[in-house]
């Protein structure tokens, strides 16, 4: 713990109200687990062909990426950010329905709303996942994880956060 403490402080700071990594690091992870519950964030992404996601509750993860990377292209980056990438091949959710992403530099608004193992994300105001089911990454037979931590995970560049809200939802006593 102590090291991952380090490494946290190493690559992760806030500045001026705003999360930055370094895209490199451990993920920023909640102390607290979750059941239901809606997040809201903003993120921007600063440098071309950088790459994040939101882990629900242990989970990967929805999806942040530059849609205009020819190198994740074969991952279908262009479908855009939102998706639940590491859900099984050809499920609903996989892909955004859309392609809501705004340039690189600029904020973006995400919502998630997790119930159950049903996730719904908006990106800046666009139905990009409707109601699909999450798949456990870990034990594909298994169920999604009642309960988890929330985490943010960076790679490839640097990524910031801002006006992150989080509201549990249901029955929380479980």
């Amino acid at each position: 713990q102590i090291a991952d403490n380090h490494n946290l402080h190493s690559h992760w700071r806030v500045e001026d109200g705003v999360i930055i990594n370094d895209g490199k690091g451990v993920f920023l992870t909640t102390d607290k687990e979750y059941g239901d519950f809606e997040l809201l964030l903003d993120w921007r992404m600063v440098h071309p062909g950088s790459d994040s996601g939101i882990y629900l509750r242990g989970c990967p993860q929805i999806q942040i990426w530059d849609p205009d990377n020819a190198k994740e292209k074969k991952n279908g980056a262009e479908h855009g950010s939102g998706g639940m990438w590491n859900n099984n091949p050809d499920s609903e959710g996989r892909f955004p329905l859309v392609r809501a992403d705004k340039p690189i530099g600029q904020w973006n608004r995400m919502k998630i709303r997790m119930l159950g193992d049903r996730v719904t994300v908006h990106l800046n105001g666009k139905l990009v996942v409707d109601n699909a089911v999450m798949h456990n990454y870990f034990n594909r037979n298994a169920k999604m994880f009642p309960r988890g931590p929330i985490q943010i995970q960076t790679h490839g560049g640097e990524m910031q956060f801002r006006n992150i809200y989080l509201r549990e939802m249901g029955d929380q006593s479980q």
